[in-house]
């Protein structure tokens, strides 16, 4: 098996959001991060259509798939084929507690399992020479986190494991929306922490609550590497700020006009091969949430890019409405 990639950084995966257009745009901004696909189901990945599930530009390694499921012979078939695909790592969902994975009884629901969860990475390890993961929850409904993420990590553990990454919530299946499930159960990072401090040669990383890069980066003398969501994609400049926070580089500011003509030139690729110019721009409209001119960008793009013939000169068009910080006047 390869070694696990040097992460201090990742992009979660996050269902809806992190497409291939989404990720594109966070290689732009954070060239040392790792990223994630949204969750692709097993079954879809043997039965569906695979270049447009599973295909990415080559710019966004280091790239992981992240894939859910329960039965170990499916997931180590999706495993092979992901591999196959040219993923830098696979990792399993068990932590999602939508009533998708929910009917599905994968996702969150394994946390109740971790037997099957060992079963179903050793499977997949087996699959595969690139480095198989864990995404998980530190329990769900009435476990006992303390027990509950113990015991499914030493099933990781003894499966092979690369890495175990943690959200540090509870997931609660009956009574809360996915939605609720990120915000209103309590974070406990401490129960992470601890959770590293019991496995020291495990790489551990976590997730969970992490609104900035800042944020994020505090928590690294304590864990092996840390995992922003929405954060990161509600506010993509923050992953701007990987390599100084995460990675000890000096800052950079960001040259925002190359980066437009970098997206546009993607959109445009984009286009010619079928595809619609909101498909990229849709994940774009936080970017410069804070600057004068940010209302302006967002109205442009939410409002003009889903139109009949629009091109990717709209990202320059709405591009000219912003004020640029003074960190980023040099670059403009």
């Amino acid at each position: 098996m390869r070694p696990y990639l040097p992460v201090r950084f990742a992009v979660a995966p996050m269902i809806d959001w992190t497409d291939r257009h989404c990720r594109y745009l966070h290689r732009q901004l954070a060239p040392r991060a790792l990223l994630y696909t949204e969750m692709v189901v097993a079954d879809a990945i043997l039965h569906g259509d695979r270049d447009r599930l599973l295909g990415f530009d080559a710019a966004e390694h280091p790239l992981a798939l992240q894939i859910g499921g329960s039965d170990p012979a499916k997931l180590a078939e999706a495993a092979r084929i992901g591999e196959a695909f040219g993923y830098d790592e696979i990792n399993l969902n068990v932590g999602c507690p939508s009533d998708r994975v929910q009917s599905g009884a994968f996702g969150a629901c394994l946390m109740r399992d971790p037997d099957l969860v060992g079963r179903c990475l050793a499977a997949m390890r087996e699959a595969v020479a690139i480095p198989v993961t864990v995404k998980c929850r530190i329990g769900v409904d009435e476990q006992d986190p303390e027990p509950a993420l113990d015991v499914l990590a030493d099933r990781a553990v003894e499966a092979g494991v690369s890495a175990i990454w943690v959200h540090a919530r509870k997931a609660w299946l009956q009574g809360l929306s996915p939605k609720e499930n990120r915000e209103i159960p309590p974070l406990d990072y401490e129960r992470v922490y601890r959770l590293k401090q019991r496995l020291p040669e495990m790489f551990v990383g976590l997730n969970g609550g992490l609104a900035t890069t800042e944020a994020a980066a505090s928590h690294l003398n304590r864990v092996d590497g840390v995992m922003m969501g929405r954060g990161a994609y509600q506010t993509p400049s923050e992953l701007a700020r990987v390599g100084e926070l995460c990675h000890g580089e000096p800052p950079v500011p960001v040259d925002y006009p190359a980066l437009i003509d970098a997206m546009a030139a993607y959109a445009e690729r984009h286009m010619a091969a079928g595809g619609r110019l909101s498909n990229v721009t849709r994940h774009m409209i936080g970017l410069f949430t804070g600057l004068p001119g940010a209302r302006r960008w967002r109205q442009i793009l939410s409002e003009r890019a889903v139109r009949p013939g629009a091109t990717p000169e709209l990202l320059r068009d709405a591009f000219a409405e912003v004020q640029l910080d003074p960190a980023n006047a040099a670059a403009a």
